[in-house]
């Protein structure tokens, strides 16, 4: 098996040659023009000077430019960084300046915060705009003209991305990926998919998340299908878009298919081309997952990863027993288990922590050897998140061992958001919490103690949170407390405030 994502694309081009692999609106791009446009792509990034290994960072929301630098920087050996689109200007510049990313290549939206951050940035070189690049940046169309062609040789090892996750400091870490990595996932996900060359995946997501980038880019690639990229989901359009596009598939979180759900005249389009949906990022409730089988007959998925494993380790089986609310069992080629405090293998049935092993597996995190050493431990990857394996070895999640929060598929940490709030000079205390939802799976709820003789109110902390943090981790309800739990060391117990705030809806 090929264990570049230079080595597949040409495999696949060589066979395929002019096959739709990217339908855009009205546009599709063959596997020939996207061999093509890597290949233009990898030299202008060679042409800047950028070595292998030089990083580029991704400021792009889902657009055909984004899948174009996904393997223009398989093709220069440059590592591609993503940035979520949804970060605030500090945020972007964590992860710019933590990568040491040379190239920011961004649209005309995010410019203007682009531009504040570059003196921040010192090994920031230069910024590229799509589509209409203000004066003094360099436009996105150079790129795809090449003073000269380059073609580097790419090693499986060599580094492919780095994905940045929440961090319990408060900071993100960066995820170190290899094309191995990404390569070995893609086709462990085709496999178990079924995916077949008939099969057309449909992306919402978005592809700064490796759920995008494995789900509906790679793992299509690796079977020969095609795949349905757009700017994101919306309610308002996306079966519309299903039936116009006569998708097969589509991965989507707990909270798309709690809206789907809710949505009116789902009977008049045709969908009957849909073989199954994927489900990840957060457990799905029941209630959801059994409504949207019986709404739309179609058959979901539910499967389990996270970005330090590339993207996904588990999954129910298309064919055979499937068990609802379950994780499923791990893919061929990986291994996964549950150990106890000491790392011992627990018993069948008992709760513990999950451990991944395989060649899906980082390399470890960026510039942070300690959370490396913690996190792979033994040859496992320990997950943070707490399970436990049945007797006919499917896998279930109970909580998580970390305090994140998973609202509508995002991963939250509460420390950083508590950060925040405690900047502001009215807060003495802040602890934050998720809250349960029934759409978003988790809201995130901050409970405030204010300093005496000071009045805060709930939109006044929101908007506070909102000018310095992207909106999705900001609180949705705040709630203000004369004072807050916590243990004879002085350490709020957050365990107790949910607890309370949950007695007191009943």
């Amino acid at each position: 098996m090929k264990q570049t994502i230079k080595d597949l694309l040409i495999e696949r081009e060589a066979r395929l040659k002019n096959k739709t692999f990217i339908f855009w609106e009205n546009d599709e791009v063959s596997y020939s023009k996207l061999l093509d446009t890597a290949r233009r792509i990898g030299s202008s990034l060679a042409g800047k000077g950028l070595n292998r290994d030089d990083k580029v960072c991704i400021w792009l929301q889902n657009r055909p430019e984004f899948t174009y630098l996904m393997f223009g920087c398989a093709f220069s050996g440059t590592v591609l960084v993503p940035i979520n689109t949804q970060f605030k200007a500090e945020e972007a510049q964590y992860i710019i300046d933590n990568s040491e990313a040379k190239l920011l290549i961004t649209q005309p939206e995010f410019y203007e915060m682009a531009a504040k951050i570059k003196p921040n940035c010192p090994k920031l070189k230069e910024i590229v705009v799509v589509d209409q690049a203000p004066s003094g940046t360099t436009p996105f169309s150079e790129l795809y003209n090449p003073a000269q062609s380059v073609d580097r040789e790419i090693s499986e090892q060599d580094i492919a991305s780095i994905i940045y996750t929440s961090g319990t400091t408060g900071y993100p870490k960066g995820v170190l990926l290899t094309q191995k990595n990404y390569l070995v996932n893609a086709s462990q996900i085709a496999q178990a998919a079924k995916m077949t060359e008939a099969d057309r995946f449909m992306c919402i997501l978005p592809l700064f998340h490796v759920n995008g980038q494995l789900v509906t880019v790679l793992a299509p690639l690796y079977a020969g299908a095609k795949m349905i990229l757009t700017k994101g989901f919306s309610p308002k359009d996306f079966l519309a878009r299903l039936a116009r596009y006569q998708a097969t598939a589509f991965s989507g979180v707990p909270t798309v298919y709690a809206i789907l759900n809710n949505q009116p005249d789902a009977e008049k389009y045709d969908l009957s081309s849909l073989r199954f949906c994927i489900c990840g990022a957060a457990p799905m409730p029941v209630e959801v997952f059994e409504t949207f089988e019986r709404k739309y007959k179609a058959f979901i998925l539910e499967g389990y990863g996270l970005s330090e494993g590339t993207c996904a380790s588990s999954l129910n089986p298309l064919d055979g027993t499937r068990k609802i609310g379950s994780i499923g069992t791990p893919l061929k080629g990986q291994e996964m288990r549950i150990v106890d405090d000491k790392d011992q293998e627990a018993a069948r049935g008992s709760v513990g922590e999950i451990v991944v092993r395989g060649e899906n597996v980082m390399k470890g995190y960026y510039r942070n050897q300690q959370a490396t050493e913690d996190t792979l431990k033994g040859g496992w990857l320990h997950t943070g998140d707490l399970g436990y394996q049945d007797p006919d070895g499917y896998f279930f999640i109970v909580g998580r061992k970390k305090e994140m929060i998973i609202r509508g598929g995002e991963n939250i940490y509460p420390k950083e958001i508590e950060e925040v709030l405690y900047k502001h000079p009215g807060v003495l205390d802040a602890a934050v919490v998720g809250l349960p939802d029934k759409v978003w799976g988790e809201e995130v709820g901050a409970f405030i103690v204010p300093k005496p003789g000071q009045t805060l109110t709930e939109p006044e902390l929101i908007e506070y949170c909102k000018a310095r943090i992207a909106n999705y981790k900001c609180p949705r309800r705040v709630f203000f407390r004369e004072e807050l739990p916590k243990t004879a060391t002085g350490k709020i117990q957050k365990r107790k405030i949910l607890e309370q705030y949950l007695a007191d809806k009943k």
